[in-house]
C-alpha cells in the first residue's frame, strides 16, 4: 500500500512507531498531487517547500525523543479562505489574488503548533458563495469520481483533495452546506461543528452568523482526531463557546442500541433522486437492525429555510464584503474620483455570483424592505431553531440526505442560480440553527457516483455524530470507497 492510501489515523500510527518518516509521508502526497492535480485542479496554491521543512523538523524532534502530538507529521490541505501568515489567501477571488495575511487564523496556529505539514491552499467558490466550485475566479475543480462533474461547493477543492488521496485531511468552512454537500459529492466525511465550537478568527467572513470552520476527512475517526485539535475556546473570537475542548477520539465505539433516531420526512421527497432516498432508508433499516429506535419526523419549515438563508446570508455578505474597496488591501482600480474607484474595483474584482448576492443582501437591508425581507427571514430562523429544539427532546440524532442528488455535470446549473441554490436544501436548516451536522458516504449510485447521508445532533454533541458515522463506516457493504484514478506522468 502506498503511503497516500492510508487514513490519517493510520499515518499517525506509522509515524509514532517510526515505521515511516514525516518526510516520506509528505513526499508521497506531493507526488500524488503532482500527478493528479493538473487534471482535478483542487489546489490554488501548492506549498511543497513549506511541507518538507515542517516534516524535517518533526522527524528531527522525534529522533531527539520529544513527545509529539498524534497529528505531528500528518499533512493537511487548507481551504483558501482561512488566513495563513506569509502565504496568499485569495478566497478564489481576483480582488484578493495577491493578498497575503499578516497573521495566522487560530486553527492554522493550532496545526502549526503540533507540526502538521501544509500541502497547499484548496480551491473554492469565490468567498465561499456557491455549491459547485465553479464560481472560483481561477478555474473549476473536477470531481475525482467523474471529471465531467462538480465536486460540490464551496469547499470543493478540499473535498476533491481528500477523495483523490491528495491529502489525508483538509479544513473547510461551512455556511449553508459548504462542507457537507461537497463531502457527499466526493464520497468523504464532512463535519460542520456546532457554531462556536471551532474558532472563526482568521476565517474570511461571508455570513458571520453562519460561517463555521470544519473538517473534511476520509473517516469519522480521522474527523475526531482533527476536531480534537482545532476545537476550543478562543478569546479572539467573540462567538467562541467556552468548554469546547474535548478529546473526540477517547471513546468512538458505536453504541447504537436504544439510539433515538428521527428520519426526516422532507428528505424522502419525490423530488430527490430515488437512489439517494433508498440509501437513507437502508441506513435507517440498519440502525433499527442493531437496536436503534427509528421514527419518521417532520421539519415543516425546510422549504422556508432555503428562502430565509438566501436573505440572511447575502445580507451579511453585503456588509462583510464592503471592506473590499481598493484602498486598504486587495485589488484596486484607479478612478476619476473615490466613488468611481470603488465601483470599478468591485466591478472588476468580484465575480458574478458574489455581485448577485451583494445586490440581494443590500436590497433586503435597504430602507422600506428590511422588515419585509431580512426581519421576516430572521423570524423564520427562530421558528426553525424551535422545531429542532422540540425534536431533540425526543431524539438523539436526525437522519436525512446530505444532498438531493449525486454530483451534477459541470456547467449544468451555472445559468440557473435557483437550481444551484436548491442543491443546498438538505443542509441549510442545520446551519440556520447552528447545529453540528455530518455527511458520510451512504452508498454508490448506479451512475458510479457516491451518495451521502447527513446526521444532525443537538448543540455540542459532535461525539454522537462521530460515533454514529463510525458505526455506518464499519457496517458498509458497498465499494469502492475511493475513486479509481489512473493518469500517467504528463498525461
Amino acid at each position: 500500500m502506498e503511503l497516500f492510501e492510508n487514513t490519517a489515523v493510520e499515518l499517525s500510527r506509522l509515524l509514532r512507531t517510526k515505521e515511516v518518516s514525516a518526510v516520506d509521508v509528505v513526499r508521497s502526497f506531493l507526488e500524488r498531487i503532482e500527478l493528479l492535480d493538473p487534471h482535478l485542479k483542487a489546489f490554488i496554491i501548492r506549498t511543497p517547500d513549506m511541507a518538507f521543512n515542517t516534516a524535517k523538523e518533526v522527524d528531527n524532534r522525534r529522533i531527539r525523543g520529544e513527545e509529539m502530538h498524534p497529528l505531528a507529521g500528518v499533512p493537511v490541505a487548507i481551504k483558501d479562505n482561512i488566513s495563513t501568515l506569509d502565504l496568499p489567501t485569495t478566497c478564489a477571488s481576483r480582488i484578493l489574488e495577491n493578498y497575503i495575511p499578516p497573521y495566522d487564523a487560530t486553527v492554522i496556529a493550532a496545526l502549526k503548533n503540533v507540526g502538521m505539514p501544509f500541502l497547499g491552499k484548496t480551491n473554492m467558490d469565490e468567498f465561499a458563495m456557491g455549491s459547485s466550485t465553479e464560481n472560483s475566479a481561477f478555474f473549476p475543480t473536477c470531481n475525482p469520481w467523474d471529471l465531467s462533474r462538480v465536486p460540490g461547493g464551496s469547499s470543493g477543492g478540499s473535498a476533491a483533495a481528500v477523495s483523490a488521496a491528495m491529502a489525508p485531511l483538509a479544513l473547510g468552512s461551512d455556511t449553508g452546506g459548504s462542507i457537507r454537500q461537497p463531502a457527499s459529492f466526493c464520497g468523504v466525511t464532512g463535519l460542520r461543528p456546532t457554531y462556536g465550537r471551532v474558532s472563526r478568527y482568521g476565517l474570511v467572513a461571508f455570513a458571520s452568523s453562519l460561517d463555521q470552520v470544519g473538517t473534511i476527512t476520509l473517516t469519522a475517526l480521522d474527523s475526531a482526531l482533527l476536531l480534537s485539535l482545532i476545537a476550543g475556546y478562543d478569546p479572539l473570537d467573540s462567538t467562541s463557546l467556552p468548554g469546547s475542548e474535548f478529546d473526540y477520539t477517547d471513546d468512538l465505539e458505536p453504541d447504537i442500541k436504544n439510539l433515538r433516531v428521527g428520519l426526516i420526512k422532507q428528505h424522502l421527497s419525490a423530488d430527490f433522486d430515488q437512489e439517494v432516498t433508498d440509501a437513507v432508508l437502508k441506513a435507517a433499516s440498519i440502525l433499527e437492525e442493531y437496536g436503534a429506535e427509528v421514527q419518521e419526523v417532520s421539519l415543516p419549515l425546510t422549504d422556508y429555510g432555503l428562502g430565509a438563508y438566501y436573505l440572511i446570508a447575502p445580507s451579511e455578505a453585503s456588509s462583510n464584503l464592503g471592506r473590499y474597496d481598493g484602498v486598504r488591501y486587495g485589488y484596486a482600480v484607479n478612478g476619476e474620483n473615490i466613488e468611481d474607484m470603488f465601483s470599478r474595483t468591485r466591478g472588476e474584482g468580484f465575480g458574478p455570483e458574489v455581485k448577485r448576492r451583494i445586490m440581494i443582501g443590500t436590497y433586503a437591508l435597504s430602507a422600506g424592505y428590511y422588515d419585509a425581507y431580512y426581519l421576516q427571514a430572521m423570524k423564520v430562523r427562530t421558528l426553525i431553531r424551535n422545531d429542532y429544539k422540540a425534536l431533540f427532546n425526543d431524539f438523539d440524532i436526525l437522519l436525512g440526505a446530505a444532498s438531493p442528488t449525486p454530483a451534477f455535470k459541470i456547467g449544468e446549473k451555472t445559468d440557473d442560480p435557483l437550481q444551484m441554490y436548491l442543491s443546498d436544501i438538505c443542509n441549510i436548516t442545520d446551519s440556520l440553527a447552528g447545529l453540528p451536522s455530518l455527511a458520510v458516504l451512504s452508498g454508490i449510485h448506479s451512475s458510479g457516483l457516491p451518495m451521502g447521508m447527513q446526521l444532525t445532533a443537538s448543540p455540542m454533541q459532535e461525539i454522537m455524530l462521530l460515533k454514529t458515522a463510525n458505526f455506518f463506516e464499519k457496517s458498509r457493504d458497498f465499494s469502492p470507497l475511493r475513486p479509481v484514478l489512473e493518469f500517467s506522468e504528463g498525461g
